[in-house]
């Protein structure tokens, strides 16, 4: 029997490649919501469906059909988004708007319609993917547009937190550190690569707050604290 089935946007990018490998490998169905789907998976557990998250009523219209297509979707890992950096002097309008769109939008669009069927069924986790800076501002200086639409999936998950106790759903922030991708790597050639995590580090953890009980007092997770901690076998 297949334990929960588990929604994930942005699952063909590197983080959420490897939260869909995740949740497969211990037993869950997984839909996985991509721009462009290059192909059917051949895994039956797992159903790819095409989405652009900035469209409002289309990404409604993929979550009603992964809901239709799966019966129940009790855990949503949403890992879509973008980076840049940028001082308010090199910050335009177009520059808030865009990364607000990339960071903020294609979350909510997901997480709105399936919050509704969670609270319907009175049960569900929704991750957010968040940041250092969007968690604590101050630091963001020299990435400005970024580090604002990332602070808003912090005030989001408060947000749905808000009668929690009532509604049996429980919205959680990942704070990554920074992830250990190729793109991250070309990017910062000289940076302390052991001090970053993979997306494989990610998704475990992910996995391992799934499985918790609904807290109030647990909405930020933070990457590095849960290596602190001891909770997982990290290899760091």
């Amino acid at each position: 029997m297949k334990n929960s089935t588990v929604l994930v946007s942005g699952a063909s990018g590197n983080l959420g490649e490897q939260v869909v490998r995740e949740f497969i490998n211990l037993n869950h169905k997984v839909v996985g919501l991509v721009r462009r789907k290059k192909q059917n998976s051949e895994n039956p557990d797992y159903l790819i469906l095409e989405a652009d998250l900035l469209k409002e009523d289309e990404t409604a219209q993929s979550v009603a059909s992964a809901i239709s297509q799966t019966g129940k979707i009790e855990i949503a890992v949403l890992t879509a988004g973008g980076f840049a950096m940028g001082t308010i002097a090199s910050t335009t309008i177009f520059d808030l708007e865009k990364y607000y769109k990339l960071n903020f939008e294609t979350a909510y669009n997901v997480a709105r319609p399936l919050l509704m069927h969670m609270q319907k069924n009175r049960k569900g986790k929704i991750f957010f993917i968040g940041s250092g800076v969007g968690l604590d501002t101050q630091k963001g200086s020299k990435s400005v547009a970024y580090t604002l639409s990332k602070s808003l999936l912090f005030q989001l998950a408060n947000i749905i937190n808000v009668g929690m106790e009532e509604t049996g759903v429980q919205a959680h922030v990942i704070v990554p550190g920074t992830i250990d991708t190729p793109q991250n790597r070309q990017a910062m050639p000289n940076a302390d690569f052991s001090q970053w995590f993979t997306p494989a580090d990610i998704a475990k953890v992910i996995y391992h707050h799934s499985k918790l009980k609904n807290s109030i007092g647990n909405t930020v997770i933070v990457i590095k604290d849960e290596l602190m901690n001891g909770y997982l076998p990290f290899s760091h």
